[in-house]
């Protein structure tokens, strides 16, 4: 098996290559909701913009932010499980329903705000790979209103057989490929769309414009795993401090701080009067 080296769940190139390829995007928007194509007047990307200086930023999220026709969408891939990611989602929900309506306004002008995360880690208890939620009575089940739609796709428990007539799951594969045969092994099908996917993903990782995107988030990945090494020690300096002022004895603040011995006594040896 060939691992390839940047897959669909690379952020900066799921961000880069929908963008660059509207239609494509137009495409995987109409699956993932299960509208058709040709329903869709109007479609308009609302944060193309990936500038270099947010790639740093710890909290930077390259999602797409999309109007469809009256709704407003917005994708984004999630590949590790942080422990927050329903309130993450709500929040966002919350951020995009919030912003959207226009000063003087009326309420009931608020559009349908729809949240779709594609997630590499089982986050619900349930068999199926899909989930919707909207919010509903907890005992008659009645919507109370549908403007909005949160919508999560677990790539952990997609179905192992491909069917060239079922497009979501060929898209979700897609995502979930991390080798180069599995790759080849949806190409091989000959739907257009995938092939026109394929190619656009291998086109943009071999090009110059996105190897400095992934060089510059590498590198504040670097920078901010540095830190929090920097921090953690210097937390389990601060612990070693106090122990040597309780006067605990040094085999007991290696034992609680993970710091070798000789770092101890030369924090003894500060720490003297």
């Amino acid at each position: 098996m060939t691992k390839l080296e940047y897959t669909f769940k690379t952020d900066t190139l799921f961000k880069m290559l929908f963008v660059k390829n509207p239609d494509l995007l137009k495409q995987l928007v109409c699956e993932l909701l299960g509208i058709p194509l040709e329903s869709i007047g109007h479609f308009d990307i609302m944060n193309p913009e990936m500038p270099p200086e947010s790639l740093g930023d710890k909290f930077c999220r390259l999602d797409i932010n999309m109007t469809v026709d009256s709704q407003r969408v917005d994708l984004e891939i999630q590949v590790s499980d942080e422990g927050d990611y329903p309130e993450r989602v709500l929040f966002h929900w919350a951020r995009e329903y919030s912003s959207s309506l226009p000063s003087g306004k009326d309420y009931i002008e608020l559009p349908r705000t729809v949240i779709i995360s594609i997630i590499n880690f089982n986050q619900l208890n349930c068999k199926e790979y899909h989930s919707e939620f909207r919010p509903l009575e907890v005992t008659r089940h009645e919507l109370l209103s549908d403007k909005m739609s949160i919508h999560f796709f677990e790539l952990k428990k997609l179905p192992n057989d491909l069917n060239k007539k079922n497009m979501l799951l060929l898209w979700l594969n897609l995502f979930k490929a991390e080798t180069q045969e599995e790759i080849d092994k949806i190409k091989l099908l000959g739907v257009p769309v995938m092939e026109q996917a394929i190619n656009a993903y291998q086109s943009l990782t071999v090009s110059s414009e996105f190897k400095e995107v992934e060089r510059l988030r590498d590198l504040a990945r670097h920078n901010e795993a540095a830190a929090l090494r920097h921090a953690a020690s210097q937390q389990r300096i601060e612990i070693a401090k106090n122990a040597i002022q309780m006067k605990l004895p040094i085999e007991s603040i290696v034992k609680l701080t993970g710091l070798p011995q000789d770092e101890i006594e030369k924090l003894q040896k500060i720490d003297s009067p």
